[in-house]
């Protein structure tokens, strides 16, 4: 009753009515109880926010630190129970809505996969969109967007990839084309290598030859015409020039792995891959580390630049998340200027925040200016599940210099077939 009351005579005053309904007695009873209520407001008892993290091991101890600085930055209106689990990037998606309830509260994700969460319901929108678009490059900004609406928290602009090589053995002009530089490693008895087993990889053939290819507007299936047989690049010249490329002595098809294994040894002084790979590189060659843009090649008579599918890495707030506004402000923190200089800092990862982009130590890193050079001439990976597995089959057959001897309009044939397909074989 005396609780009642005085949340009656509480509201009242602060409408600025007097109370005619309450009792002397009653009265009296509240102002006893002022100084025990006064008292609780100055001292407030803070509730525990309990946040989940998914992240890379790699990452923990970056996290941990932004982890501390936030907890530092919002003392006093929380207790913090924040928990980093570890998971996998490239498997966000899958692993995220295979049990959306029980998922994280704050995850990090490749954009390629926020079509699919947004589908499902399961991310949510960002809160300050528009000061988070101001803050990032505007591509970065768009890939974390579906339809005009901002659902991730751009975090790196290196998700892409380009040619690493050894200044030891190439020059400038060298690494302009993939004929030059076959020819140095070739001399050399060294090794280029390249993922064709991947169509991550494989779409720099396709890229820039006026074919077309995308996802349709159900999200799910593809369309695309690179077997053509019109135009001035036909399907069947992009087969035989892959061919080309495989039956040098210095070509191998290989993943990340083997890659940085013959970095290491010294048998591979050139390669694909991306900025993740950055630190190896360096480590094993030192002075030497070089990455540009990736080279022309020769197809149909004429030099053709090679393509890419570029990407971006953000953060996204789980929709269901118990603790959504804590969630957002936390997904903010990890990717805000600051905290994308310190990740850069310290696992090179390139910024998507304009200010943190254009700071002389990113300019000085060869992996993160290729990236950009190579953006270019690379597109956002938007495409429906049956590509992988028809490329893979595809590029495997390049690779082992066609061994059936299959004609190569078949072989075209049967790649769009498979890419097309309604649903993966």
């Amino acid at each position: 009753m005396k609780k009642k009351c005085l949340a009656t005579v509480l509201a009242a005053l602060l409408a600025g009515v007097s109370l005619a309904g309450c009792t002397v007695g009653k009265t009296q009873e509240v102002a006893e109880l002022e100084p025990e209520v006064i008292k609780e407001s100055e001292e407030p008892e803070h509730r525990i926010v309990t946040l989940r993290v998914w992240s890379e091991e790699a990452n923990f101890d970056l996290l941990t630190k932004m982890i501390e600085s936030f907890q530092e930055e919002y003392a006093g209106q929380a207790e913090f129970d924040i928990r980093l689990e570890a998971s996998s990037d490239a498997s966000t998606k899958d692993d995220f809505l295979a049990d959306v309830h029980n998922g994280p509260d704050v995850f990090p994700f490749a954009d390629d996969q926020l079509s699919a969460m947004v589908a499902a319901g399961a991310i949510a929108p960002v809160d300050n969109a528009e000061e988070v678009r101001a803050a990032n490059l505007e591509d970065a900004a768009a890939a974390a967007s579906v339809n005009g609406v901002l659902y991730g928290y751009p975090m790196t602009a290196d998700n892409g990839y380009f040619m690493y090589y050894d200044k030891n053995y190439f020059t400038q002009e060298d690494v302009k084309t993939l004929d030059g530089m076959l020819a140095v490693a070739e001399a050399e008895e060294k090794q280029i290598t390249m993922d064709w087993s991947s169509g991550w990889y494989l779409y720099s053939f396709f890229g820039n030859t006026g074919m077309e290819f995308g996802v349709n507007e159900d999200g799910v299936t593809n369309y695309c015409s690179w077997n053509t047989t019109e135009g001035a690049v036909k399907g069947t010249d992009i087969a035989q020039a892959m061919l080309s490329i495989a039956a040098s002595p210095s070509f191998k098809n290989c993943g990340d792995e083997e890659f940085l294994s013959g970095v290491r040894n010294g048998s591979v002084i050139a390669g694909v891959s991306g900025a993740w790979n950055a630190m190896e590189i360096k480590n094993a060659w030192g002075a030497d580390y070089g990455a540009v843009k990736l080279p022309s090649y020769t197809c149909a008579g004429q030099q053709i630049q090679m393509a890419s599918f570029k990407g971006y890495k953000m953060m996204g707030v789980n929709e269901y998340s118990k603790e959504k506004e804590w969630a957002f402000r936390l997904a903010d923190w990890f990717t805000n200027e600051e905290n994308q200089t310190l990740r850069f800092a310290e696992r090179n990862q390139g910024p998507s925040n304009i200010k943190a982009a254009a700071s002389d130590a990113v300019h000085k890193v060869p992996a993160i200016q290729a990236v950009i050079a190579q953006a270019e001439f690379g597109r956002l990976q938007r495409v429906g599940n049956s590509y992988w597995d028809a490329c893979s089959s595809f590029g495997q057959i390049m690779a082992d210099h066609n061994p059936n001897q299959t004609d190569l309009q078949e072989l075209m044939d049967t790649l769009v077939k498979g890419i097309t397909a309604s649903v993966v074989q």
